[in-house]
């Protein structure tokens, strides 16, 4: 028999708020963390804003001992162990001993790119002849599974230890990989989650690409405009979101909070045919993502209460709307809530599902549904397939008891979770 599986930890690093209680208070404040970046104005990019989470000193020296920042440039890497201690610490989950790893323990942490600055530092060492310059730190720091494996020896994981790729999609697919390994009695508790570092050498190809916004230099706040007719492209952002997974048996057993229930959910490609791309999604894709989700969950359409979107602030986002709408077979009034956390998060990139899937679960304990900010001006075709009040511009009170996360990657792939409220 399929085990349950549960949320019993999160952990934040993000752009508005950087740990759990700071970024719930952000989330419902809707506090943006998009900012005016002088750098990129230096550099001469278009877009000149950005999110970028706020790491103190002390946040640091918190989460980091003096071996561990010796030449650390891996932003990734910096956020991913924040967010991931925390929300180790926040399940109530203890550290390994020095001599016995926790062997039903594994970590599922993603990453589309890794230490992108480190990679600078050392090309330019080695093309200047001082390749012995480089340390020890640069290949864990560069490698995609860094992530990973520098979380699984500060925890002492001793499951499957691994990092996924999928683009946009990456977070949301870590966390739909670590719920498959524990419903299928291969470990009993799993750290998910994903990062992306942040700066120009990371973000540079979408703006030569003119797919991030030009026009909001000066109002960084009201850039990211997801599902509004106004929407000028995404906002690049970076940070990390982590979920701890464990099965239901060893969170009742060790009583552990629980925060939600996942369900299960899929992930697909949609072969860059049909109208998909490198950067373009494949609509029937997307819907059969959706309802294969739904499948494995035993769910239909009408039970979905809110759907947390990929929903970028391109022109894409009205065809996301509609895929959600035939796949769900719901329109109109009917339709669910729907909101998208890029607005005041940016879009963190291979960081974004982890990042969203905790806000997500924040509106199950609040008993509200996070508005989104910058869609007063709400698209046109998304007015006309679904009532605008499914799109609230102010956190609005609800109870919900199913929501649905996606995201959609460059590739063309395709990841959704569904999470229920745990009574």
């Amino acid at each position: 028999m399929k085990r349950r599986v549960v949320v019993t930890g999160m952990g934040i690093c993000a752009p508005n708020a950087v740990g759990l209680p700071s970024f719930r208070q952000a989330m419902f404040e809707g506090k943006s963390g998009i900012r005016h970046l002088p750098e990129l104005e230096t550099l001469g990019f278009r877009c000149q804003v950005g999110g970028i989470p706020e790491i103190t000193e002390d946040i640091l020296n918190d989460n980091f001992n003096k071996l561990d920042l010796r030449d650390l440039l891996s932003t990734g890497l910096i956020y991913g162990n924040i967010a991931g201690l925390e929300a180790w610490k926040h399940a109530g989950l203890p550290f390994a001993d020095a001599e016995n790893p926790h062997w039903d323990s594994g970590i599922i942490f993603g990453t589309s790119i890794l230490g992108v600055d480190k990679f600078r530092e050392s090309i330019l060492k080695i093309d200047q002849g001082n390749v012995r310059r480089l340390g020890s730190t640069a290949v864990p720091q560069t490698m995609a599974s860094g992530i990973s494996a520098f979380l699984a020896g500060k925890i002492g994981c001793g499951n499957q230890v691994s990092s996924n790729s999928s683009a946009c999609s990456t977070g949301t697919e870590a966390i739909l990989m670590a719920f498959e390994r524990i419903q299928n009695g291969l470990a009993d508790r799993m750290l998910a989650g994903s990062c992306s570092d942040s700066g120009p050498y990371v973000w540079g190809g979408f703006d030569a690409m003119r797919v991030v916004p030009s026009g909001y230099n000066q109002q960084p706040e009201h850039a990211s405009r997801p599902m509004a007719e106004s929407a000028a492209g995404f906002v690049p952002s970076s940070g990390a979101g982590a979920l701890v997974l464990e099965s239901l048996d060893s969170a009742l057993e060790r009583k552990a909070h629980i925060h939600a229930e996942v369900l299960g959910g899929a992930a697909n490609c949609g072969g860059q045919r049909s109208g998909g791309s490198m950067t373009a999604s494949n609509g029937k894709a997307v819907q059969r993502c959706i309802t294969e989700a739904l499948r494995t969950t035993g769910l239909k359409g009408e039970h979905i209460d809110v759907i947390n979107g990929h929903l970028t602030a391109t022109s894409r986002d009205a065809e996301e709307v509609f895929n959600w709408s035939r796949a769900l077979g719901r329109s109109g009034d009917d339709f669910p809530f729907i909101n998208s956390f890029k607005d005041v998060l940016g879009h963190g990139l291979s960081a974004s599902g982890s990042m969203e899937c905790v806000a997500a679960l924040l509106q199950f304990e609040a008993g509200q549904v996070i508005g989104n900010r910058n869609a007063a001006d709400l698209h046109p075709e998304i007015s006309q397939l679904i009532n605008p009040s499914r799109v609230p511009v102010e956190n609005t009170p609800a109870a919900p008891q199913i929501i649905a996360k996606a995201s959609l990657g460059f590739g063309d792939v395709n990841t959704c979770v569904i999470f229920k409220r745990y009574d």
